[in-house]
């Protein structure tokens, strides 16, 4: 039988990897822009949303605090990255959408990390691939569902 505790190393360096490595690195560079990794993942959040955020929503599905992604937001606004959108259920409150430049930087970084994987896994048999892509679906979910 399989011990999942064997699993937590593997995942933690597949984490680094896209997250703080030179995997990362590289995507960034991709960009075109000088961002640092708080600033890039507010536009992969708002990339993979696919629709304007609240501030919140940005935060909640980061897993970080509000005040964070708001000092990281106005940085992005002054660089024309994103842009605040009235919310058209509340005029009190205010939506982040990226900004053209913004949604294809995101674009960029995602492409590279995507071009990558492909690259790792483009001996694998069809099937393995396949397999890959379920578990790591279900283990998102469950992960997500479990965290909420």
């Amino acid at each position: 039988m399989t011990d999942e505790l064997d699993f937590l190393p593997r995942l933690a360096q597949v984490s680094t990897a896209i997250n703080r490595g030179r995997l990362a690195q590289q995507a960034t560079e991709a960009t075109g822009l000088a961002l640092d990794r708080p600033a890039m993942s507010i536009l992969l959040t708002l990339s993979m949303a696919g629709a304007p955020l609240r501030v919140g929503e940005i935060a909640e599905r980061m897993q970080v605090v509000g005040p964070h992604v708001t000092r990281q937001v106005q940085a992005l606004e002054q660089r024309a990255l994103v842009r605040r959108v009235a919310d058209p259920s509340d005029r009190r409150a205010s939506l982040i959408e990226a900004t053209e430049t913004g949604a294809e930087a995101a674009n960029r970084y995602t492409s590279t990390i995507v071009g990558w994987f492909r690259g790792v896994i483009a001996d694998w048999p069809e099937h393995d691939r396949s397999e890959l892509g379920r578990l790591l679906s279900k283990l998102a979910d469950d992960v997500a569902e479990r965290l909420s």
